[in-house]
Parts: C-alpha cells; structure tokens; sequence
C-alpha cells in the first residue's frame, strides 16, 4: 500500500499546476502611458482576463485585446472593472494593452489576472501506469473539489484586498480634499475678521477737518 500511494500526491500536484497557468499582476500606468503584454497560447484554449483600476484619477482606463492577426477581439474605454473569457481560435502570441492617453496628470493602479485553461502544453495525456484508474479518479476529484475551493478563497481574498486598497485610497483622497477645504475656510474665515476689525475701527475714529476745528477756537 505504501508503495501504490506515493506516487499519487506528487502527480495530483503535477496534474494541478499543470493544468491551469494564472499570473497575476499589479502595475503603475503613468499618465500619457500605454502598457502591453503578451501572451502565446494555442487553439482551444480558454483564457480569462480580469482587471481593475485600484488607484488613480476617476478609476478607469482604456483596454484592447488582439489576436495574432491584429484583430480586435474587446475594445473598452475608460472602464474600471471588467472581465473577459475567450477561447482561442488561432495559434499565436495574444496581446492586450492597458491606455492611459487620456489622462494628461494622473497616474493609475492597476491589478490584472491572467487565467489560461486548456492549453495543450500544459495538459498531462495519459496518467501514471502504476496507479489504479479507479482510485486516481477518485483521489482526483476529491483534490480537484480541494483544488477549486481553494481558488475561491483565493480570488474572494483578492478581491476583497483590492476594495479595500480602493477604499482608502478615495479616504485619503477624501480627507486631502477635506483638508485643504478647511484650510481655505480658516485662511478665509482670518480675512474677513481682520476686515471687519478694521471696518468697525473706521467707523469709530474721529475725523476732524480744519475747518471744524477753526469753528471751535
């Protein structure tokens, strides 16, 4: 028994990382900027690209997805969040470019998540001779449920740091604002009592003109 079990784990975990390829991604896109990746992945295979604008300006930015003939397979402008599943219908090297041309002073954040399913290099044929069907099927799924649940975790962790990460990132931006606000209004709220001391001095300073004052002699 300890001998037909060994091999099991270690070809499940082969099995796993080879079956999906996922990078994940946080960059800075300067204003006036473009930013492309690239991608090569073969016929049939499923890829999921998923992005959001944490930081920066109004959170949004331009996004395009060619295929390697230079077709546009998604085109959206000034987005913040988006999500865009594909099979791929052609071999070759796959390009999607993040723009933030519009943005003449504002720098961006932004998190992607590059998910690539079914490539055929990635897939293993045919399993380990030395391992029953039966009991890899089984072992299979039950660490495949594991596999999945695991990745849901991951992704709700994810997304939950990046609404977080945009949370404060609008609370400082808030609270700058909220502070040269009120600087303003101090700076504002000096002014006028200075003006209106000096007003109310006015009104009671005695001004005598040579003439009155030759009346009285």
């Amino acid at each position: 028994m300890l001998k037909l079990s060994l091999p099991i784990p270690l070809f499940l975990i082969v099995f796993l990382l080879k079956q999906i390829c996922c990078n994940e991604l946080t960059f800075e896109l300067p204003d006036n900027a473009k930013e492309c990746f690239h991608e090569k992945l073969k016929i049939g295979s499923k890829y999921t690209l998923e992005f959001q604008v944490v930081t920066g300006g109004n959170y949004d930015v331009d996004v395009e997805l060619r295929s390697p003939s230079d077709k546009i397979l998604f085109q959206v402008q000034k987005k913040q969040y988006d999500q865009i599943e594909r099979t791929a219908d052609e071999d070759g090297v796959y390009q999607f470019c993040f723009s933030n041309e519009f943005s003449t002073y504002t720098h961006k954040v932004i998190y992607i998540d590059w998910r690539v399913d079914g490539d055929p290099e990635h897939e293993i044929s045919s399993a380990n001779p030395r391992v029953a069907e039966g009991a890899l099927t089984m072992i299979e799924s039950k660490v495949g449920n594991i596999h999945r649940n695991l990745e849901s975790c991951i992704d709700y962790q994810t997304h939950h740091r990046l609404r977080e990460a945009t949370g404060r990132a609008r609370a400082e931006d808030l609270q700058e604002r909220v502070q040269i606000w009120s600087i303003g209004q101090f700076i504002l709220i000096i002014i006028v009592a200075i003006g209106t001391v000096l007003l109310l001095r006015s009104f009671f300073t005695d001004r005598r003109t040579p003439s009155s004052m030759t009346w009285h002699r």
